[in-house]
């Protein structure tokens, strides 16, 4: 049954219900649970995805960066519906490895529902929200080469995370804080980059 999520809490227990009793969980079980009509869990999910369990696993944050870009560049163009292509539909995640997560994030779930709910909305109407479109499908660019770096794909991550939320809520003051952190994470992530440069390593020491 589609349950569109109205907070962080919501959201996670949507996945937790997802991974209960199943082996995998498949981009389109999401995509079902969730509501096409729902753009802000489809960037809010995959990024918290990666920050828990993706990171680690080569491939996964790029994959994760697709999904997230694809749902962005829609919302860019005012489409009314999430679509993800068949091949990603099919992809899937342990389920166990999902209930794990989702667990780990009930307390920041509910922290973050504490303190962004519906402040300063004028930041968070359509114009913004496309502002916000198109720095996700930019942070979303610069996650396959940080992938080089160890742990460094989650950088560009919080801010994603953060712009999804904010449009889940309808929380201005979330869209500036988010605008801020993609302003940080790119420039962790040209330090990176310039670390590995004339260090000749991957590694950021």
């Amino acid at each position: 049954m589609t349950q569109e999520p109205h907070n962080v809490s919501e959201t996670v227990e949507t996945l937790e219900d997802l991974a209960s009793g199943a082996e995998e969980v498949r981009v389109a079980d999401v995509l079902h649970k969730f509501g096409k009509r729902s753009f802000g869990p489809f960037l809010l999910v995959p990024a918290l995805i990666e920050m828990t369990i993706g990171g680690i696993v080569p491939g996964v944050p790029t994959l994760l960066a697709l999904i997230i870009a694809l749902v962005a560049v829609q919302q860019l163009l005012g489409r009314d519906h999430v679509w993800l292509p068949q091949v990603i539909q099919r992809r899937s995640v342990g389920a166990k490895k999902l209930l794990a997560a989702a667990k780990k994030l009930e307390g920041v779930a509910a922290f973050l529902d504490r303190w962004f709910k519906g402040r300063l909305e004028r930041f968070a109407g359509p114009r913004m929200q496309k502002l916000a479109a198109v720095v996700v499908v930019m942070l979303c660019c610069t996650v396959p080469p940080l992938e080089l770096v160890p742990f460094a794909s989650s950088a560009p991550m919080v801010p994603i995370a953060a712009f999804g939320l904010a449009i889940l809520v309808r929380d201005g003051l979330l869209m500036l804080v988010a605008l801020a952190l993609s302003a940080l994470a790119a420039g962790l992530g040209g330090y990176f980059w310039f670390i590995s440069d004339t260090s000749g390593s991957i590694l950021p020491f």
